[in-house]
């Protein structure tokens, strides 16, 4: 069963790091890389229904051009085609939502934000809550967010 790596895709500057270090130890392990793009819960005004089915519908493509986008980079860093996923809601719960779903799921992989901006909220939460933050006894990477390539190389 081969190992996948997952790495939350979102619009911090960070992310780039995580989905080069998890694509190259994905490559050296023979394993895959799992990309999980996070939409927000739509509200539930039924005045607004219409509105909200179009806001829902355009936040899905945007999620959708940009898990495509990444997929090209991580296929060619790791050589193989990731998995690509869409969940709607808070990102701890849709996390957990996918790795409960997925056992070949083996890895979280994290960048931690720098320049005094603080680790963000997704690695602040695994050091709050433990093994409780996935939902099952899951490893966690969390890279610094400025590595570099080079840096990548040697680690990975």
């Amino acid at each position: 069963m081969p190992r996948k790596f997952l790495v939350v895709v979102d619009d911090s500057p960070e992310f780039e790091t995580a989905l080069r270090y998890a694509s190259r130890r994905a490559r050296s392990t023979g394993g895959r890389v799992a990309l999980l793009r996070v939409i927000p819960a739509a509200a539930s005004d039924a005045h607004w229904a219409g509105v909200r089915e179009e806001i829902e519908r355009q936040t899905r493509l945007e999620a959708e051009a940009s898990l495509n986008k990444w997929a090209g980079e991580a296929a060619e860093r790791s050589g193989e085609t990731p998995v690509l996923l869409i969940e709607r809601g808070e990102p701890q719960d849709a996390i957990r939502k996918v790795v409960g779903e997925d056992i070949e799921i083996k890895i979280l992989v994290l960048a931690a934000g720098g320049g005094g901006r603080g680790p963000g909220p997704l690695v602040s939460a695994v050091v709050k809550q433990g093994a409780a933050f996935t939902g099952r006894k899951l490893p966690v990477t969390i890279v610094p967010g400025e590595l570099t390539e080079k840096d990548i190389e040697d680690l990975a």
